[in-house]
């Protein structure tokens, strides 16, 4: 599916997103109840940089600013940040930081998040973006990955044929979407055979205060230990 074609399944009622040069996704949608979805994105998997982040942290900022609890979609379909001289020079580390934090302000202030991978997301523009997000849920044939095979490989100093040997049976060392869902990190896929409109009111329905992606992990046997440590962590923080 194209992204025009999952927003015109997301949003019946109409939208007002239109395609860019620089293939940012920033505009609006009108929920099935009458409200609005403020969505922003990146598109076509475009590189993240300097000058995409701004704009999207701008609108998380705007829709903020107005209060309220417009909910924001985030679509992601990008193959990592900016891999240029320019923009690691001016801190594109920091910039993306600034995004990931503004949608966690967003959530904090009311405005549930939700984010949506429809092709590709990598590395630290899906850190920033839809792994921000309250939940994330993906399109079939979607392709998200922190860190492929070789770049693991380089900073754990293990062989990659080793990497490839645990990556069939341990999720946190396997790209890819099903390894995404077994460790929680992915909610699941949205059927798009089923009318996205009801899967995403039921995604914004289920959202809670609590982030349960490690008990998720847990349970779905990806991530074993990673709920248990935290909750050890917050009991001694609280003495």
């Amino acid at each position: 599916m194209t992204v025009a074609d999952i927003l015109a399944g997301l949003f019946p009622g109409g939208h007002d997103v239109a395609e860019r040069p620089d293939h940012l996704i920033l505009g609006s949608g009108r929920r099935e109840n009458g409200g609005t979805v403020s969505i922003i994105g990146i598109d076509d998997g475009e590189p993240l940089g300097i000058s995409g982040v701004l704009p999207l942290a701008e609108r998380v900022l705007d829709v903020i600013a107005a209060g309220g609890n417009i909910p924001i979609l985030v679509i992601v379909d990008t193959q990592g940040q900016r891999m240029a001289r320019h923009d690691e020079m001016l801190g594109l580390n920091e910039y993306l930081a600034h995004l990931a934090k503004c949608l966690r302000l967003a959530s904090h202030e009311g405005h549930p998040t939700v984010g949506l991978n429809y092709g590709k997301a990598a590395a630290g523009a899906f850190l920033a973006t839809a792994l921000a997000t309250d939940v994330l849920f993906a399109m079939p044939g979607a392709e998200p990955a922190v860190m492929d095979l070789p770049s693991m490989a380089r900073v754990t100093k293990l062989p990659e044929e080793k990497l490839k040997e645990l990556s069939q049976t341990t999720p946190v060392f396997a790209p890819g979407l099903r390894s995404m869902i077994e460790v929680g990190a992915v909610a699941g896929s949205w059927d798009p055979a089923k009318p996205l409109s009801q899967q995403f009111e039921a995604a914004l329905a289920a959202i809670t205060k609590q982030d349960l992606r490690d008990m998720t992990g847990a349970r779905r046997g990806g991530r074993k230990l990673a709920a248990t440590i935290a909750g050890r962590v917050a009991a001694a923080a609280i003495g």
